[in-house]
């Protein structure tokens, strides 16, 4: 099905599924991995957070589908804006960008226990040199990533168009958008056991919904969808592009 759109054409089915692909990638990362822990096969425990799974027999899992959502989002041919904090094409290369630079650059490893006699020795000094850079790289990937993701839930899925979109899927995004900046702000408070992959999970879960519903994975075809989406008054939908 194809739309025009300043004399271009583009598919709607395709940016759809797009959405939904990095939306589901999104959810269902955390609870892959939180699963398969728990599979003897796999001999790996339940991490501290997501980014520890990189040191585990489930890194391929880890680092595969981070650099998947990266490349979608890269590939997503977004609507280009003037304002920076609302361009999407922009956002989502810089996103896609930072989840790849999250999967290839792995966050400190688990500590060796190297001390001999209460001192330390130079394996120690080595690898404290070589993994702590790395460790503030990884996570300013993440913050970074985790921030232009709620800016696009916040500003780019509620622009406006000729088909406004209806008040409780606006409400969706924000609420998405919000709670991904609360979770990203609870991480470093570490409150809990186990609280930054907690509110790592839910910050993915957040994003993911807001793909979702963007992506229409509730339905987009038929009466119920397009009630669902506020679309009933509209019978050439494919027609909007910002849709």
């Amino acid at each position: 099905m194809k739309l025009t759109y300043q004399g271009k054409n583009f598919d709607v089915m395709t940016y759809r599924s797009i959405r939904r692909a990095i939306g589901y990638l999104a959810i269902s990362l955390p609870i892959i991995l939180l699963t398969f822990s728990y599979f003897k096969f796999f001999n790996t425990k339940p991490q501290p957070s997501i980014s520890d799974y990189y040191y585990t027999n489930l890194r391929e899992i880890f680092t595969g589908t981070l650099c998947a959502v990266g490349l979608f989002l890269i590939r997503y041919e977004g609507h280009r804006n003037a304002s920076i904090w609302k361009n999407d094409k922009l956002l989502t290369n810089i996103a896609g960008i930072m989840a790849i630079g999250v999967a290839l650059v792995p966050t400190t490893a688990p500590k060796p226990d190297l001390s001999t006699n209460g001192e330390k020795p130079c394996e120690i000094i080595i690898y404290t040199l070589i993994h702590y850079p790395l460790n503030w790289l990884h996570y300013t990937f993440a913050a970074v990533l985790f921030l232009i993701l709620a800016l696009i839930a916040l500003n780019v899925f509620t622009i406006k168009n000729e088909n406004d979109i209806p008040a409780y899927e606006y409400s969706i995004y924000r609420f998405c958008g919000y709670s991904i900046l609360l979770f990203i702000i609870l991480i470093p408070l570490n409150l809990f056991n186990n609280a930054t992959l907690v509110f790592e999970a839910l910050s993915l879960f957040s994003f993911g919904t807001a793909w979702l519903i963007k992506g229409r994975a509730l339905g987009d075809k038929g009466n119920w969808g397009r009630k669902l989406y506020g679309e009933e008054n509209n019978q050439n939908t494919e027609k909007i592009f910002e849709e």
